[in-house]
């Protein structure tokens, strides 16, 4: 497994999104349709930019490939020179192919992938402008994205409020997310890490111990052992939806946020019950979504939806991993095993010039959705990549250890 998963990153994953490179506009053309048509004049969502820089900036760190880093140097670019400028007013939600502003919305999410970015970018280039620009954003998203309670959603320009129909589904139209809650948490993790101003760690950490505690407190279904996705003001859950791709993942990531701050910030009582949350949320999926060796994507008011996403079977993985590694229960390494086993038969494109399919249907059918779009990016499966390479290490080396004391 380890093998094959190392095999996709570098000769899989790795070239095809150097091969949407644009040299003639700045960053990376962001549409490729089912049929592996490039659209070189498609929008550039400044998502998909934040994801693809995240990427290679990962890659880089984790490969010491320079060509790695020079990718990440062109994304780079093209996200200050085009999406965010100096970082006073945060990045944008997409431009045109050759870099002119398209949607102007500023919205928290965004805001949220462009610091994890420009973190990752940072632990790859030591540019110092990388980080300076992360913070900003940070103190941007805590004086204009939120109130007493938490993070809001839209916003304009001038950060009046939008309805929030970008990350709204289901019906719904939600003033708090899930979503973006757990992807501030996600950038603020990775910047809590790689700052070492003390004074602004302490403030990043303040703030992402606080975030935890929304979660435990507000967003997590304690009833049901699962995270509510769509909130009104008041943290009213908009719609019975259950999303078993958010669950796994914010699973690893919270833990991931607890080890990170390191038991600075909440107190020991706090901690506990977050750590039995996030193995909470790996159990009820595990029984819920695990269907077949694949993970299901959610169930609406009672109704399973079985469609096969790329990016949940990826966090499926990842959490199932990080389960087992933290309760020792084998059927959760069993799951993950499974699921890269359907991942390989059935989401990887075979065809050549391609990547993953986003989703396949319960006969296996992958449909026409685009492999590459403001959405579909090497954010998920990459990561998947990186963190399964590194949690598959640990694990081996965890059991060698258990048979050198056992010898």
């Amino acid at each position: 497994m380890y093998q094959e998963i190392q095999k996709e990153l570098t000769e899989h994953i790795i070239p095809f999104w150097r091969g949407l490179r644009d040299d003639e506009y700045g960053g990376y053309h962001g549409l490729m349709d089912f049929d592996l048509k490039v659209d070189k004049k498609a929008e550039k969502g400044a998502i998909l930019n934040s994801r693809i820089l995240w990427f290679f900036s990962r890659a880089f760190n984790e490969l010491k490939d320079i060509s790695l880093l020079e990718e990440a140097d062109h994304a780079y670019r093209f996200m200050v020179e085009k999406m965010l400028g100096d970082g006073s007013k945060g990045i944008c939600w997409s431009v045109t192919y050759d870099g002119k502003i398209l949607d102007s919305t500023r919205h928290t999410y965004n805001q949220a992938f462009a610091i994890y970015a420009l973190s990752e970018y940072y632990k790859a280039s030591a540019e110092p402008q990388a980080l300076f620009l992360a913070h900003k954003l940070f103190f941007l998203i805590e004086e204009m994205c939120r109130d007493n309670d938490g993070y809001l959603e839209a916003f304009d320009e001038d950060f009046n409020l939008l309805p929030n129909d970008k990350l709204s589904e289901n019906g719904v139209m939600a003033d708090r997310t899930m979503n973006t809650a757990l992807h501030v948490l996600e950038a603020y993790t990775l910047l809590y890490d790689v700052t070492d101003d003390l004074d602004i760690k302490k403030c990043i950490g303040k703030k992402l111990s606080d975030l935890l505690l929304i979660f435990k407190d507000r967003i997590y279904n304690k009833k049901k052992h699962r995270q509510e996705v769509f909130f009104d003001i008041y943290y009213n859950s908009l719609i019975d939806l259950h999303s078993f791709g958010h669950d796994i993942e914010a699973s690893w990531l919270i833990d991931l946020a607890l080890d990170t701050l390191g038991g600075e910030y909440l107190r020991a009582k706090d901690a506990e019950e977050i750590r039995n949350m996030t193995l909470a949320m790996v159990e009820n999926t595990y029984n819920k979504a695990l269907v077949d060796g694949s993970f299901v994507n959610e169930c609406e008011v009672g109704a399973r939806d079985d469609t096969r996403i790329w990016w949940v079977q990826s966090e499926a993985m990842v959490g199932f991993v990080n389960g087992y590694l933290r309760s020792e229960k084998p059927e959760y390494l069993q799951a993950a095993k499974s699921i890269w086993q359907y991942t390989k038969s059935y989401i990887i494109d075979k065809r050549e010039g391609s990547e993953w399919f986003w989703q396949v249907d319960e006969n296996r059918n992958p449909g026409k959705r685009p492999i590459v779009e403001p959405w579909k990016c090497p954010y998920h499966n990459g990561r998947m990549c990186f963190e399964m390479i590194n949690r598959l290490k640990k694990g081996a080396a965890d059991d060698s250890r258990k048979v050198l004391r056992g010898a």
